[in-house]
């Protein structure tokens, strides 16, 4: 009974607050009730044993994604009347695209409750005693390993171009020398000097 009630606990509040996401006019409360969605969303993860995507989106989407984004809209300089003008120049696109989503959805709904059986006969079985994250660690490194493995690299390699991309050399910057620093000896960084009654230091 408790179950159920947290569930249509959660599950009324992320709806309510992915609605609130898209019909609220400022950016900064749309990321914060997006931010609510996933809190909720990572409570019906927990209701189902799926506990590590449960920590997922807590740890990457709310405190990695989410606040990104809403660095992102507190800094940016947003004109919100030519911004509801973009929406209403766009309204038939935009349409368009959630109508062929929702039909997308829809299929994807059919073919998969007419596959469920089917699906349940090809699952390998789990030991009941096995946590969830040890058996899906066990699945990822033994009998997808090395799709995991390139999954990372093609991280490392979208990081390493980013940096790359970033990383210019500017016209009239001073850069650091480390070295430079490092090999100074005191006596070249201070100068001891006596003057007399109202001379003053030379710079």
């Amino acid at each position: 009974m408790i179950q159920a009630i947290a569930f249509y606990l959660f599950a009324a509040v992320v709806i309510v607050s992915g609605a609130l996401t898209i019909s609220s006019r400022n950016p900064v409360h749309s990321v914060m009730w997006l931010i609510l969605a996933f809190f909720n969303a990572a409570g019906l993860m927990v209701l189902v044993g799926a506990e590590f995507i449960a920590m997922l989106l807590v740890i990457v989407y709310v405190g990695a994604v989410a606040v990104l984004f809403l660095f992102v809209v507190m800094m940016m300089d947003i004109d919100f009347a030519q911004l509801r003008t973009d929406v209403a120049r766009y309204a038939t696109i935009g349409l368009a695209l959630g109508t062929a989503l929702a039909v997308e959805v829809m299929i994807a709904a059919f073919a998969w409750s007419e596959g469920r059986i089917d699906l349940a006969r090809r699952a390998a079985p789990i030991d009941p005693a096995m946590p969830n994250i040890a058996a899906l660690g066990q699945l990822l490194y033994t009998r997808y390993l090395f799709l995991f493995e390139a999954a990372g690299f093609v991280l490392l390699v979208a990081m390493i171009g980013a940096i790359v991309l970033t990383h210019r050399e500017r016209a009239g910057t001073r850069s650091q020398h480390v070295g430079r620093q490092v090999a100074r000896r005191p006596q070249d960084a201070t100068r001891n000097v006596k003057p007399t009654v109202g001379q003053g230091v030379e710079l």
